[in-house]
Formats: C-alpha cells, structure tokens, sequence
C-alpha cells in the first residue's frame, strides 16, 4: 500500500504541474450559493449552470427567498439544466431545511449535509472543499473514471472510491485532486476513449490508458 500510495502521490504531482490552474468552476458567492450551483450541476455542465444561475441569483439570491418560491417559478429559472422538476423540487427543500435546522447558513459538516434534500457525499464534499476549504474527496464521473484507469480503485462505488482515495492521498491534497482530475478527465482523459497518443504523462500512467472506466 505505501508503494501505491506514493506511486499516486507522485502522479498527482505531475498532474499538478499540468494543469496548474485548475479550480471549481462554478461561479458563487457565498457557500449557498455554491450549493445550488452544484445540485444544479448534476447532469449538466458547469458552463450551462453558470449561465443559469447568473439570472436564478438575481432573482432568488439567498435560502429565505429560495424557499418562499413557488415549484414553478424555480422550475421556469433552470429548466434547461434538466431534471428541472425534481432540481426544483429539491433546492426549495434544501432551503427550507437550512432556514429551520441550521439558522440559515449552510452547514460545514458532511452528515448535516446529507441530510439536505438533494445532497448526496460528492454535493457535500464540494462544499466543505470549496467554501469552507475542509478536506474533502470529490467523487465525480470524471474522478471515477480516471482513479479506475490509474488503478487507484478497482470498485464502481463511489462511496468506496471515495475510500480508496482518501487512503491513498493525503488530505492537504483532497481538494485541489478532484479539481485536478476534473480537469485532465476534461481535456484528455475523456469517455469512453483517453486521448492518451497526445497524453504528456501516458508513460506514467498505470494502466497506459488502455482500459476503460466501468
């Protein structure tokens, strides 16, 4: 385990180094707000989140005035992001929830998170990361994807990847790895066919990207 263990901390330095920029792209400004954007986000890109929130913000900016709104007023503001009904459906909950349980601010722990209507561990592990900087291991499709390729798991649970990383990576590392991994599952790692022929790190890489995500 320690060999793997620093065998994936030394991949993640170079991933690192290429791509030195990454971040959540997600714009907010403040931890609700991050939390919307992100409930948004399931699946749908972050462009398209961005660009419908610009306006939800506007207009339904804070949990007071999220929960004072009609299913359909909020259905009609992210229709585009799909699932609009249930997305709808959820954040008027999730704000109702912050209003009565947490005093109206968004919680910095992963089981008071949960426990909100539409947050499930990779919405909570977003948030603790990215708008209270406590380590955090996002598990996404493109994080899943390419801790399966590295051979950094060998489960398609991600509550178990989920595991299987915060084994192996410090927690320094927890927050900027899944930006990192976001990034190269972007623009290189992709599915259900790596780029690896114009992959600078492919020699590195444990299973030559040849094998695919389950």
């Amino acid at each position: 385990m320690m060999k793997k263990a620093e065998n994936a901390l030394n991949l993640l330095r170079d991933l690192e180094k290429l791509y030195p920029e990454a971040h959540c792209e997600l714009i907010y400004r403040n931890p609700w707000q991050l939390l919307v954007a992100t409930i948004l986000s399931a699946q749908c890109t972050d462009k398209r989140v961005n660009q419908v929130t610009a306006k939800l913000f506007q207009i339904l900016p804070d949990p007071q005035q999220m929960a004072a709104a009609t299913q359909e007023q909020v259905e009609g503001l992210i229709r585009s992001t799909g699932f609009f009904r249930n997305k709808a459906k959820n954040l008027i909950l999730c704000a109702q929830q912050v209003l009565s349980r947490h005093q109206g601010q968004v919680p910095a722990e992963l089981e008071a998170l949960v426990a909100l209507n539409g947050v499930g561990r990779k919405t909570a592990n977003v948030i603790l990361g990215n708008a209270y900087q406590i380590p955090g291991m996002v598990v996404d499709t493109h994080v899943k994807r390419l801790a399966f390729r590295f051979g950094w798991t060998n489960s398609d649970n991600p509550v178990q990847i989920e595991k299987d990383l915060c084994k192996l990576i410090p927690p320094q590392d927890w927050i900027q790895m899944g930006h990192i991994l976001i990034a190269h599952g972007r623009a290189l790692c992709k599915a259900p066919t790596p780029h690896c022929s114009i992959c600078p790190l492919v020699d590195l890489c444990p299973r030559k990207g040849v094998q695919r995500a389950k």
